[in-house]
């Protein structure tokens, strides 16, 4: 009834009003889905499978500032004893700019700094936690570096664990922050640590309240973890990461002026548009028409996920590639599977067989030339 009676007033309009009408739909706001940010340069990546969502000059390289932090964080992760105690020495004399303030002296947890450098991004704590772990800071920089280097990051080279870059700074890319983000979210401990909104601490000499820089982590519901930062020379940097329905994100951002909101709204979009597909699942697999190793078995070693829009479902295919190999034993390669998307191959993992019976060697030549 309602449209009924709308086109029926509609249609004794003089022809004017239509065309107002008209024009006034026209230009009436309405949501695009159009990614976007104001920073110089911004990555959106999906950080299961390394897809790019949105990007925006993301090799481009300049000073990082504090989310360098990261990789100081996941360096001493890794390679120290979180529990073992802390006596703080003159190194943090060479600090400056955001800090924990601890003193010379005061015995603290290595993990407590840890704390330290990701919530309140503490210099003196990144100077200490450099000196704990590596027995001195050059030493750690030299893990940083070689860790960069292990992750593919090809646009970055640290020169300290804190960040500032007023001698010399910690240079990367959006592209490559995201890689170390998705890696280092791997991490129970460093997960727990990003996560954290606020930690107290109580050493011989104080008793610490610190909470987290990152402003997503109670504004934005989504928000898993992440890292802010600021110089000068750098500007506003921003690492941050968040995940909804088994689509889990991050978000690089460098000299970004509206940092918080643009990352909120890169996450909106994605999850709005993207959900998480398991591709390929480890174990056994079977692929049909595929007879030459039917009495054994063949598996993948890893899962793949994959983000993808509803329209591009209907382009994902497996290709799989299986050699007839005369002789083989359990844990040889066989083949491979290809995962295209489109025309594109977006992945490729490796195809293992498992014996389950044993037969001669004639017995699987037989085999080759009877199925070849």
């Amino acid at each position: 009834m309602d449209i009924f009676v709308h086109f029926f007033v509609y249609n004794f309009l003089g022809d004017s009003v239509k065309r107002l009408i008209f024009l006034l739909i026209l230009f009436l706001p309405f949501k695009v889905m159009a990614y976007s940010t104001s920073a110089k340069a911004a990555i959106l990546m999906d950080m299961d499978s390394g897809r790019v969502i949105y990007g925006k000059d993301v090799h481009y390289v300049q000073s990082v500032a504090s989310i360098s932090k990261i990789m100081t964080a996941i360096v001493a992760i890794e390679n120290s004893d979180l529990n073992k105690e802390v006596t703080i020495g003159k190194e943090i004399l060479k600090a400056y700019g955001s800090g924990i303030y601890v003193q010379i002296g005061e015995r603290i947890k290595l993990e407590d700094l840890l704390y330290g450098l990701m919530l309140r991004s503490g210099n003196d704590a990144a100077l200490a936690i450099s000196v704990a772990v590596a027995g001195d800071t050059d030493s750690f920089v030299k893990m940083m570096n070689d860790k960069a280097k292990n992750l593919g990051m090809k646009n970055t080279t640290f020169n300290n664990p804190s960040g500032l870059d007023e001698e010399k700074g910690n240079f990367s890319s959006a592209y490559d922050m995201a890689l170390l983000m998705s890696y280092a979210m791997k991490n129970e401990e460093f997960r727990k640590i990003t996560k954290t909104k606020d930690h107290t601490v109580k050493t011989n000499k104080n008793v610490y309240k610190w909470h987290n820089k990152n402003k997503l982590l109670s504004t934005y519901k989504y928000t898993t973890g992440g890292k802010t930062g600021f110089t000068k020379i750098a500007k506003r940097t921003l690492v941050t990461s968040a995940s909804k329905d088994g689509v889990n994100l991050t978000v690089v951002t460098i000299n970004d002026g509206d940092d918080f909101n643009d990352h909120k709204n890169l996450y909106e979009e994605a999850f709005g548009e993207y959900a998480s597909y398991n591709i390929l699942n480890k174990g056994e697999i079977s692929i049909l028409g595929e007879m030459y190793y039917d009495k054994d078995s063949l598996y993948l070693k890893r899962n793949f996920k994959y983000l993808l829009r509803e329209d591009e479902k209907d382009i994902l295919k497996l290709k799989y590639e299986v050699e007839k190999m005369r002789k083989y034993k359990t844990g040889d390669k066989v083949g491979v599977v290809k995962v295209y998307l489109g025309d594109k191959v977006i992945r490729e993992e490796d195809i293992f067989v498992k014996t389950k019976t044993k037969e001669s060697f004639w017995d699987r030549v037989l085999k080759f030339f009877k199925h070849d």
